[in-house]
């Protein structure tokens, strides 16, 4: 039965988009002068991101040659590499190994499993800070500004001899 929750409607919005993201919207007002204004921020989270929450909890990962991995997440990084606790890995075709660690290559995976106590709404919330670009200084004057270029008469020839 545990294999049925974990296609619930959530696992199977990631399996059919391309992106491998989850879309979270947040409504709020911004106070004018004239009058409020309603907008709209729709945030998107990575399958990465979300995976990277799951330390400490214990899933069941079917790779794509058939092995299943069952065990603790202790950490998942930027390239969706599992590295896992506790493990039972039972490879296609052979029995079950026990494994005190393992890392399991991200491009391998090809199912996740959570388990049903997992509180998906909670974890689907995006608190990463976003990282906002910073303005360009408008220049003041006519100073020599940076990079290349440095004004008239540079680099145009060695004139007559």
């Amino acid at each position: 039965m545990p294999r049925e929750r974990a296609t619930s409607d959530f696992l199977k919005s990631y399996a059919h988009t391309h992106t491998h993201a989850h879309t979270h919207t947040h409504t709020h007002t911004h106070e004018n002068s004239n009058a409020s204004r309603l907008t709209q921020h729709t945030y998107t989270m990575k399958l990465v991101r979300f995976l990277m929450k799951l330390s400490n909890e214990t899933v069941t990962v079917e790779l794509k040659n058939g092995t299943v991995v069952h065990g603790t997440v202790a950490g998942v990084d930027v390239a969706m590499n599992m590295h896992m606790k506790t493990v039972k890995m039972s490879i296609k075709g052979r029995e079950a190994t026990a494994l005190d660690t393992l890392t399991v290559r991200g491009n391998t995976i090809r199912h996740v499993i959570l388990p049903d106590s997992l509180p998906l709404d909670t974890l689907l919330i995006d608190d990463t800070p976003k990282i906002k670009a910073k303005k360009k200084e408008v220049a003041l004057g006519r100073g020599r500004g940076r990079g290349r270029g440095r004004g008239r008469g540079r680099g145009r020839g060695r004139g007559r001899r």
